[in-house]
């Protein structure tokens, strides 16, 4: 079992790039990504003081808001980070049938 986030990088296959808050942008972090060839892109605020919508950091608060409204995913149950990606496909899935439907004109 490979030592990231205890995934098993035989039996999944592994992202190139990860956007990332800032909290993950020390050097081990960036190392540890390395060895397993993904590139990680930290991403964070350009100003606290005004709200401006910035595409990168967009994408990954958006995306973790639609995760948050599927039940399993909204708290941190899963004992096996297997089992939590498992969810997490399961989570995306259902977000993308669901735009699907609408796109063909099923409800």
């Amino acid at each position: 079992m490979d030592a990231l986030c205890g995934l098993n990088k035989s039996r999944i296959g592994l992202p190139k790039k990860v956007y990332a808050n800032l909290g993950y942008s020390v050097e081990n972090m960036k190392n540890r990504m390395a060895m397993y060839g993904i590139e990680i892109e930290t991403v964070g605020r350009k100003s606290k003081k005004t709200l401006e919508v910035e595409p990168k950091r967009w994408i990954m608060e958006r995306t973790f808001a639609w995760l948050g409204k599927c039940q399993r995913l909204n708290k941190d149950y899963e004992l096996i980070s297997d089992t939590s990606v498992n969810m997490i496909y399961l989570g995306m899935t259902r977000i993308m049938s669901r735009r699907l439907s609408k796109l063909g004109g099923i409800h």
